[in-house]
């Protein structure tokens, strides 16, 4: 049961009197919210945008201790456009979606040169930013500098849509504009900030995805989901996720305490990363060590032997499953291959790999002293 167009136009942008769902969420904020965060109050814009931007496609409870190293190693957006890529990289490593890191980089360094290392802070200027979208350029402004833009993340989206019972798929054109709207119409003018902090909180702790607390729910009366028994299904999504599993093999070359490895510089998954030489295959394709052997001599000729191999690990993503497979090789000598380098393991130690291969390394470096892996 949508709202209609008459009572969205008496909710509209600017209202003198916020709507009783806007004054509710308000007076649940001052009274009973308890969710500490600690992002939560702060005015400074990079540290907002630093959390915003970790945040993405991330759990706060993963993300909260990679937020805390980031303003620990670079207190200032200065410090952290003057970084070394691969040091970024590497504070970054198994956090996920690296693009966010690659367009960290490029957005600190963008301040840097386009606003004189100042943050900007207009609504325009602060989504021009690299990786900056509507919803983070809305965070940033309601946050660190108090201007009325609203929210529209996930959280928001599932309280609106319960509440006004929206049937309008969130993830279409129409319904992304449609929820947009609802948030504008919404937003407490005289206190921006503390109302988008609102809504996502009660969408993270009250009205969540599963077993939301409607019984303690001050929204209740109103809520058309839960008067008419829908609040399982909504919001309502149009696509399905279409995953697909890839089977890598990861050979690991290896000459006395030499080990090759290479950059990933493709628009694949875990760009600018570093891994070991890679054969993908469609699915389980070895099943010997004669078979990894013939194959690592098609990689590196000067293969010796296959001393082990390790496996399945494996890593989930949005989009696909990796399996990952290991194949320890010995090598006649630290022979030169295009595009990879021989590296010791104290400079091994320094480089940001995918989780699949960090998880591998720390299993054999724990395992190296019992002789069990």
């Amino acid at each position: 049961m949508p709202a209609s167009s008459a009572t969205r136009s008496r909710r509209k942008k600017g209202t003198a009197n916020p709507p009783w769902f806007t004054q509710t969420l308000l007076h649940w904020h001052a009274h009973h919210n308890r969710r500490s965060m600690p992002w939560k109050g702060e005015t400074d814009p990079y540290k907002i945008w630093l959390s915003e931007i970790i945040l993405q496609q991330t759990r706060v409870e993963q993300g909260l201790a990679y937020y805390l190293r980031f303003v620990a190693t670079y207190p200032t957006i200065a410090e952290l456009a003057a970084a070394d890529d691969e040091a970024v990289f590497k504070l970054w490593e198994g956090l996920g979606y690296y693009s966010r890191c690659r367009n960290l980089l490029a957005a600190a360094r963008q301040v840097m040169q386009q606003f004189g290392g100042h943050f900007p802070g207009s609504y325009a200027d602060i989504l021009s930013l690299k990786g900056v979208g509507p919803y983070t350029a809305a965070a940033i402004a309601s946050f660190g500098f108090g201007l009325p833009h609203a929210v529209v993340d996930g959280n928001v989206i599932r309280v609106l849509a319960r509440f006004y019972g929206i049937d309008e798929p969130f993830d279409t054109t129409a319904g992304k504009q449609r929820f947009t709207q609802e948030a504008d119409a919404h937003l407490a003018q005289h206190e921006p900030a503390a109302y988008n902090q609102a809504i996502m909180d009660f969408g993270a702790t009250v009205c969540k995805p599963a077993a939301p607390l409607c019984l303690q729910c001050p929204m209740q009366k109103k809520c058309i989901a839960f008067l008419h028994q829908r609040v399982e299904s909504l919001p309502v999504k149009s696509k399905k996720l279409i995953k697909k599993d890839r089977h890598f093999y990861y050979f690991i070359f290896r000459h006395q305490q030499q080990t090759l490895v290479r950059q990933r510089n493709s628009k694949d998954i875990w760009q600018d990363l570093y891994e070991f030489l890679l054969v993908e295959e469609a699915s389980s394709a070895f099943t010997s060590n004669d078979q990894y052997l013939k194959k690592a001599r098609k990689l590196l000729p000067a293969t010796t032997s296959v001393v082990a191999a390790h496996g399945p690990f494996r890593q989930l993503l949005t989009h696909q499953t990796i399996y990952a497979h290991f194949v320890e090789c010995t090598v006649d000598g630290a022979v030169a291959v295009p595009g990879a380098q021989w590296v010791n393991e104290s400079a091994m130690a320094k480089l940001a790999f995918p989780k699949v291969i960090r998880d591998y390394l720390n299993k054999r470096e724990a395992a190296t002293q019992t002789n069990l892996f």
